[in-house]
Parts: structure tokens; sequence; C-alpha cells
């Protein structure tokens, strides 16, 4: 990171370029007499009565006084992936949408109200992929009214960390008190290695609907209600895997909806006493060569952050971060 000019540090970023992304360098604290710094690389969200806000690529606003800033100044959007498919935000963001749809929506603007009887967050949350149409105060009103009309608390889903994503709206939310309960990784990839893993596919059933012993191993619902089901069975072109266990349920289950050039992978869920056996490998990997043969060439998965061992999976068959989303209810 180089912030000099003619071997000075200079401090290149004024107020005027909030919602641009900038590197500072920020004088910390002091050790036995030290000075230290502290670097941070993200999109300036606000600089109000001597305090910038800086939102990092994970989602995370970092706090600083101005008075404590040594260096700063604009920098490029972070660089395009050399790795994996090209994508921007929004094509990932409608793929995504289109493979898992609600059971109700409405346009506000550019914005599309979701709600499916409260299964899921996606399902029952804001996308706002664009203006709309009204200040942000009287959207955000009409957001937590067409929710109460239904029961169900408001979110929004938000993203940050990629060209063309949503950290000065997060910033607007947080000012509001609307507080961001659940992070995950937009991960993307190559879908012919995923096809090419030598897994044992011959025991994977592919299905173009689910069944009650599918069902039973996704424990993410109470009741699988009318609501559930219709929001499952959405999508482009969808299938559903499961390889045969004991006692009436799966060993292990996955869902792929194929959208064009894009193959989405969720729902993929192991019992814990098949684990470490590569059915998961083995669930990705059929309905990855499902989705080659009706013409996809690109993977894309969401992932909780904290999911240790799910990162490590998806890690190992080249999936990487594209962005962060994040889901934030209403205070």
């Amino acid at each position: 990171m180089e912030f000099t000019a003619g071997g000075r540090l200079e401090v290149r970023i004024t107020p005027s370029d909030v919602g641009k992304r900038v590197s500072v360098r920020r004088l910390s604290e002091a050790e036995a007499g030290a000075e230290k710094f502290t670097d941070t690389i993200g999109v300036l969200t606000s600089w109000n009565e001597g305090v910038l806000v800086i939102t990092r690529r994970s989602g995370e606003s970092v706090r600083m006084a101005e008075s404590s800033l040594v260096a700063g100044k604009v920098v490029p959007p972070a660089p395009v992936r050399r790795k994996g498919p090209a994508a921007d935000f929004e094509e990932l963001a409608r793929a995504a949408a289109r493979a898992w749809q609600p059971v109700e929506s409405e346009r506000l603007g550019e914005w599309e109200l979701r709600a499916s009887g409260g299964f899921t967050r996606r399902a029952n949350s804001v996308l706002p992929l664009g203006d709309p149409g009204v200040p942000l105060d009287e959207a955000l009103e009409r957001v937590r009214a067409w929710y109460a009309e239904r029961d169900l608390p408001a979110y929004l889903q938000t993203a940050t960390g990629a060209a063309g994503t949503q950290e000065q709206l997060c910033a607007e939310l947080e000012a509001r008190g609307w507080v961001r309960e659940v992070s995950a990784q937009m991960r993307v990839g190559a879908l012919a290695p995923i096809g090419d893993l030598g897994a044992e596919v011959a025991r994977v059933r592919l299905a173009r609907s689910f069944d009650e012993a599918w069902l039973r191993r996704y424990k993410r619902f109470g009741v699988p209600g009318p609501h559930v089901l219709q929001v499952l069975g959405s999508g482009p072109s969808v299938w559903f895997a499961s390889v045969p266990g004991e006692e009436g349920a799966p060993a292990a289950i996955g869902r792929c909806v194929v959208d064009g050039r894009w193959a989405g992978f969720m729902a993929v869920e192991v019992d814990p006493a098949y684990r470490r056996q590569g059915h998961a490998t083995a669930v990705m990997t059929a309905l990855a060569r499902r989705a080659l043969e009706e013409g996809a060439s690109a993977a894309w998965l969401q992932v909780e952050s904290d999911n240790d061992g799910a990162r490590a999976l998806y890690e190992g068959m080249g999936f990487q971060i594209h962005h962060h989303y994040h889901h934030y209810r209403s205070a």
C-alpha cells in the first residue's frame, strides 16, 4: 500500500469522496512510545462532524476520527477476478432470486418486496436492486407496512464487496437503526471442474421434484406448508439430489437450479452420522454433471460466513468469494 508523494504521507480524500473506494492509514494507538498505524480499505460511506465511516468488503463498518488520519487516497475498484466466471453483482443477485422465488411479491420502484410465510429470509426480504422511486425514509416506511400486513418482520437484503454493491445503503440502514442479523458469502466457480471430481455419483439419485424423505433431511422449517413446497420447487430448471440412508431419511441431499450459463447450488445437507464419507461431494458432482448437460458453465452458491466446514468444502472445489450479502432487520 503506497501513500507517499515525494516521500511524504498525504491525506488526499475529502467528504466529497463519500461513496468511493478508499484506502486510509490512521494512528490507532501508541505503545511504549512508538506510534502504531492501522490500514483500512473499503467504501467511504460517511464523513460527518469529524468522523469517517468506511465499510469493508465483508460489510464491517469501521469508524475513525478525522484527526487520526495520516494518509488516505481514492483507489480503483477491486480488480476483476482472475479465477472463475466473470460476473457483476446484479447478474448474480438476479440469478439467485430466480432460483429461490417467493410466494408473493410487489414492486416498489426497482425494489422487490418478497414474502413466503416466513420461510427463509431470502424469500421474505426486500431485494433493493436500484431506486425505490421515493425518498429512502418513505420507502422504508412502506416496507415496514407491507410486511406488517403479513405479520412478518421487515428485512432488506443488501450486498458489499464488489463493483456496484450497496455499501452506502447499508450505512443508511444502520444510521436508521436497522440491525444486520445474518451475513453470508456469494461464491462463484467454474462448473466443469466440479463435474470432473472423482466422486462416487452412482449412489446419487436425481429427480425433478422432492419427496417426503428429502424434506425430512432438509430441516429449515417446522411443518412444510404450501409456501415451503412452492419456494423449493421454484426456478427455471430445478433438480433435487439425494443419497439413500437409513430410517427413511437420505444420508445427504442437495438442490440445483440451472438458469442459462449459471447453476446455483443450495440445500446441500448431510446427516451427521454420514459426514466425512464424501456424500456432499458426490451430490455436488452429480448435480454439476446434469447442469453441464443442460448447457451451464458457471456455478454459484451462498454460504453463511461462520460455516467453516462448508466454506472449506467449497474452497476445495474452486469456489471463490464474489461478494458478501446481508440481511438487515427493521428495529
